[in-house]
């Protein structure tokens, strides 16, 4: 098995592409096989998406039940009515069919219920109100709006529209199923709604649960059930502030914790103090979650939760292991929700050893083990700490594997640099039985850009229509780049006209991949016509343009963009500082490069190697490398593109011990790692001045490079 293999050994995967590893049962040729002798044909590797063809069959099941005593002919229903005859009915056990009815609501098998609801309604059966719960837990379940209307009219005719239990269990089904306006019919309906807050909870919270901008109707919904004289509970409250929680409500948020304060609610509910750190955390502020949480005398773990993920979210993640190691010496362990959360913080920190603490700790509870998100979360916190080895061994360990882990040691595979085998590794899941969904295909479609993979990017692109993973803007967008890196860019500007919903990523999208293919003016046409949609350019898709204006010495463009830079205050990102900067020294205007340069108050190494290039663009090598010999007295670490940017720099000024002193100080000063483009420069430059046994000596050092 792979799992017992040295870490040296798994490079066997990259020479056997039509060779998975070993799994149980490879499931991944569905097809039906034919009765007819074939005439064997040549052996040919299997393509990367492999269809599931599934034959639809009719089956009719008879079941026999010795509790129930069949029905005569005249009681039967007739073929038109559709009505199942393995269906048991007893007209004088009501219990019996009520228990029928609820066995296929646990199946979500609605259709079945239904007809055995219109038959118990034709003999004048009444239904009990669990069996309606029953059918409308499946209708959410199901998202089924149309089968949760029958059984709403159903309810009707039984007479128990005035349950209240069946009332919140209507309203929670429309709310579920999208229809928030027969939800609100139902509360419409109630003769005294002032009566019970719990249809009104169910209400709230399905605003909540649709999010977007319905923070509005909760408020509206909470106007009229304090009009209504509706008893309020926690809940109502807890539902209230959720509905501000990343919205532009924050001012609404802190009057409902003002309100709570005033009457009494807030002190001693930690269901309302962890929502009102939810709220302030998905509003930005950190200084009112962290005065709530130290507002709580006794911290439970889903208080300590809500604050490991509120740094989170708001990319805080040392402040979210200093939480974590304060929880576990207050005595409390992590849950699974916590879990789920920290281990991508531990694998962007790179805190292996950590890591490795939380994962002696996750076998130690068996029960984590087990979960399929905790073994996913590991994976990724492995293989982007890179360690790919134990990466691969948690999850070859798993017994159970879902599109969801696999997509994991895809995502591994490539930030390790192993794109082949991220490649094969979507043929490897399907032979195991697992369908990729669009996550999966949204992580293997830029390694088929990446590659040129143009064959395994069409199967993609027909596994994305067969499944009808499309109009997904993620999707046609990596599609796009996919086909304009492997040159065929008319597939591009296909996918780009087709899309009916484009947003601000399509369009950047689509002037890069015209860019990429040196179609410069095309990528300034579609520029122009962005600026005419309702979608404005982004800090990217400027940057992209920047870019094109200086290749093309289109100045008066890109003085049009700086001034679009300035107006949205976007100078201060610093790729955009630095294509202004080289924009100008590549159009000759190497002054007012040097004045956006000074004016920046917040210089990195873009910036500066951007002004090095800028002076190289126009000829003022030795000012370029007075620049870089600023260094130290500027707080600047360079990095490789700008020893790349220096060497260029050297090569075409024919400055061959400037360049030897500029490649010595990169790797022993900088302590980084000389490119083959590195090599490349300084090694022609030597050659072409006549010094070749320098030249010879770094061709020895690029190979002894090569082999570690």
């Amino acid at each position: 098995m792979i799992e017992g293999r040295s870490s040296s050994s798994s490079s066997l995967l990259l020479t056997t592409p039509t060779s998975p590893p070993r799994f149980p049962s490879p499931i991944c040729n569905l097809q039906v096989p034919s009765t007819k002798t074939q005439a064997p044909k040549h052996h040919k590797s299997p393509p990367l998406i492999q269809p599931l063809k599934i034959k639809e069959q009719q089956q009719h099941q008879q079941k026999k039940k010795s509790s129930y005593i069949t029905t005569t002919k005249t009681q039967r229903f007739s073929e038109k009515d559709a009505f199942p005859l393995s269906l048991p009915l007893h007209t004088k056990n009501p219990p019996a069919i009520y228990k029928d009815i609820q066995n296929f609501a646990r199946q979500n098998k609605l259709k079945e219920a239904l007809t055995i609801l219109d038959y118990l309604d034709k003999q004048g059966i009444p239904v009990n109100p669990t069996t309606f719960s029953s059918l409308l837990s499946a209708c959410v379940r199901s998202k089924s709006l149309i089968h949760g209307r029958q059984i709403h009219t159903y309810i009707n005719i039984n007479g128990l529209e005035d349950n209240e239990f069946l009332r919140t269990k209507l309203v929670h089904m429309y709310t579920s199923c999208g229809s928030i306006e027969d939800a609100e019919r139902v509360l419409d309906e109630i003769p005294s709604r002032e009566t019970s807050v719990y249809p009104w909870n169910a209400l709230l919270r399905g605003n909540v649960v649709h999010g977007g901008r319905r923070y509005r109707q909760v408020l509206d919904t909470y106007s009229q059930m304090r009009q209504l004289g509706v008893q309020l509970n926690v809940y109502t409250f807890s539902c209230l502030i959720k509905s501000f929680a990343g919205s532009s409500a924050l001012t609404q948020g802190m009057k409902s914790h003002a309100l709570l304060i005033k009457n009494g609610f807030l002190s001693g509910s930690i269901l309302l103090q962890t929502s009102l750190i939810d709220m302030y955390f998905k509003c930005g502020k950190i200084k009112l979650a962290r005065q709530v949480f130290e507002e709580i005398p006794e911290r439970d773990v889903v208080v300590w939760g809500a604050m490991i993920a509120g740094f989170a979210h708001n990319r805080l993640k040392r402040e979210a292991l200093e939480y974590l190691r304060w929880m576990i010496s207050e005595g409390i362990y992590p849950n699974s929700v916590i879990l789920t959360t920290i281990l991508p913080v531990m694998g962007e920190l790179w805190a292996l050893k950590l890591g490795q603490e939380i994962h002696g700790y996750v076998i130690k509870t068996k029960s984590y083990s087990k979960q399929l998100f905790i073994q996913s979360g590991l994976i990724d916190m492995y293989c982007k700490c890179k360690d790919l080895g134990s990466g691969r061994r948690v999850f070859y360990a798993s017994k159970e594997r879902n599109a969801v882990s696999w997509t994991a040691l895809m995502s591994g595979y490539v930030s390790n640099g192993r794109l082949d085998q991220a490649l094969r590794s979507i043929t490897w899941m399907q032979q195991e039985g697992v369908k990729p969904d669009v996550v999966t295909v949204a992580t293997v479609l830029p390694v088929c850009a990446e590659l040129k993979a143009l064959k395994q990017g069409k199967e993609i692109h027909g596994f994305v229509v067969k499944n009808g993973f499309l109009p997904n803007v993620s999707i046609v967008t990596s599609l796009m780049v996919m086909y304009s890196r492997c040159g065929i860019l008319e597939y591009s500007c296909k996918l780009f006209d087709g899309m009916e919903k484009k947003n601000v990523i399509s369009w950047t999208a689509m002037i890069d991949s015209y860019l990429k293919n040196r179609c410069l003016d095309e990528a300034l046409a579609v520029f122009r016509s962005m600026q005419l949609s309702k979608h404005r350019p982004d800090s990217i898709a400027i940057s992209r343009v920047l870019s094109a204006c200086g290749e093309l010495d289109l100045l008066k463009l890109g003085k049009e963009l700086h001034g679009h830079v300035l107006k949205k205050d976007f100078d201060s990102i610093p790729f955009i500082s630095a294509e202004i900067v080289k924009m100008y020294g590549r159009c000759g205007q190497i002054e007012t490069a040097k004045m956006v340069f000074d004016m920046n108050p917040c210089k990195g190494s873009m910036t500066w190697t951007a002004i090095i290039e800028a002076y190289g663009c126009n000829g003022r090598y030795r000012d370029a490398l007075d620049i870089f010999y600023q260094v130290g007295t500027n707080g600047f670490s360079p990095n490789h593109f700008t020893f790349k940017v220096l060497l260029s720099i050297c090569d075409r000024a024919g400055l061959a011990d400037e360049a030897k002193n500029i490649f010595n100080s990169m790797t022993q000063r900088y302590k980084i790692k000389a490119s083959e483009e590195h090599y490349s420069s300084i090694i022609g430059l030597l050659t072409r001045l006549g010094r070749s046994e320098e030249a010879e000596r770094f061709i020895h050092l690029r190979s002894l490079s090569a082999s570690r």
